[in-house]
């Protein structure tokens, strides 16, 4: 067989493996090393698995993710997400809509410190879900708002999968991290703008909640944002400004956020021995698909498969928005069957090259990815966060809550399209990164 047969066939058995169900990293990496072993025998086979492992378990950048994971963990564990919730309660919750606004804007902060959309969702989730039905929000209303605000784990800097496509992608993961700030700002007010748009059209989803809090009280109330504020801008501020790289701010951002646990008085040691077997274990299921990604790259650049996919693109000869919209709507297919890290994954070695050809700049791309994986990681049939939703909350069934993330499909899909029209909002800050 052709070296280019042998390719199709693989990504064709790794599809298949996905689709039965079979762990993510299995999937990829047992078409991988089979076409390996067909195509260069067992002694390059050796070779290059033996190259790959040890190399990208040494990578240093990898050091990065766990600290990130585990930032968001403390975090959990200090009870800074039920504070965040009742402190946007105080300020959004007397408007019609006010306490799905409140959820948005508290997942947005807490975004800020934790590198996790499931974490965002499941923290964010169980405090705002019983306060919205305990006021007779509609069920479908409040499971969108917090998936909503949920999504935002992974574009609000710090963001785990941003470090992901950086590695696979050989981008700065400082600036992609950086060039999620401004985007992430957007899609937090198309949020808002529209939950204050469907309530106005349907009021009955968001009745009024008498909600009474002086101007004193809600300033003091501001005080639970303090910790992330100062967290966000040491870490972020100080990668942004050249005082640290990537993999020191996320070490420093661990520590600063241990001592913060500390300081509430709320980290027990079962607390904390709690955080980092969570810790662990994400930790643990990332590094495993990130050096099966890698072996799989390995195995698609010997079969030429990405380079032919960037030609027969390359030769259609289609306007980079036609272009740029059938890869967005291929995502959001692949969204509706595939977990989204797996997407990531999977397809970017393909993606890349048809990118690179277009002329788009990939931290930009990076931005674009990570919102259509916000649109996978919501909508039926697969989404996780709705998953997770159902998990860590009472009272939603998973038919209400992927009925309530259509209705946020439209501004994140919005988003999209802002972006493409603007790209200086997703590369303005990283070109102004300290050099």
């Amino acid at each position: 067989m052709s070296v280019e047969l042998v390719g199709f066939i693989g990504i064709l058995l790794m599809f298949v493996l996905i689709f039965l169900r079979v762990p993510i990293a299995l999937s990829m990496v047992i078409p991988a090393l089979l076409g390996i072993l067909y195509l260069k025998g067992w002694k390059v086979f050796y070779t290059a698995v033996e190259t790959i492992v040890w190399g990208q378990s040494f990578n240093y950048t990898m050091s990065t993710i766990p600290m990130f994971v585990l930032m968001g963990e403390l975090l959990f564990a200090a009870g800074i997400s039920g504070e965040l919730f009742n402190t946007f309660r105080a300020w959004f919750g007397r408007l019609r809509g006010g306490l799905g606004i409140a959820t948005v804007t508290s997942s947005a902060v807490f975004a800020a410190a934790s590198g996790s959309s499931l974490a965002t969702t499941a923290t964010i989730g169980v405090v705002a879900s019983k306060e919205m039905l305990k006021s007779n929000y509609n069920e479908s209303f409040t499971a969108g708002s917090i998936l909503a605000g949920g999504t935002l784990g992974i574009l609000i800097p710090p963001s785990t999968t941003l470090i992901i496509y950086g590695m696979l992608t050989e981008q700065s993961i400082g600036q992609l991290l950086i060039a999620g700030i401004l985007p992430g700002i957007l899609l937090t007010m198309l949020y808002i703008l529209t939950i204050m748009i469907t309530v106005r059209i349907n009021p009955r989803l968001a009745p009024k909640v008498n909600v009474k809090s002086s101007w004193k009280e809600k300033f003091i109330s501001l005080k639970s944002t303090i910790w992330i504020i100062l967290l966000f801008i040491l870490v972020i501020g100080g990668m942004y400004a050249g005082i640290f790289n990537p993999t020191e701010a996320a070490g420093i951002g661990a520590f600063l956020t241990f001592l913060i646990a500390l300081m509430k008085r709320k980290l027990t040691v079962k607390k904390l021995i709690e955080a980092m077997n969570n810790t662990l274990r994400t930790t643990g299921f990332l590094f495993a698909i990130i050096i099966m990604a890698f072996i799989l790259n390995y195995f698609l650049t010997l079969t030429r498969i990405p380079i032919l996919m960037a030609n027969f693109f390359d030769g259609l000869n289609l306007p980079p928005f036609f272009m740029f919209m059938a890869i967005i709507f291929m995502y959001i297919l692949l969204g509706a069957v595939m977990d989204a890290l797996a997407m990531i994954v999977v397809t970017i070695p393909i993606v890349l090259p048809i990118i690179q050809a277009l002329g788009f700049d990939l931290i930009w791309f990076g931005i674009i990815v990570i919102m259509v994986v916000e649109m996978a990681m919501i909508s039926p049939p697969v989404g996780m966060s709705s998953c997770v939703l159902k998990g860590s909350t009472e009272g939603l069934t998973l038919e209400q809550i992927f009925k309530g993330a259509l209705l946020f499909l439209i501004p994140i899909f919005v988003a999209i399209i802002i972006l493409y029209f603007f790209p200086e909002i997703a590369t303005f800050l990283p070109s102004q990164m300290y050099r």
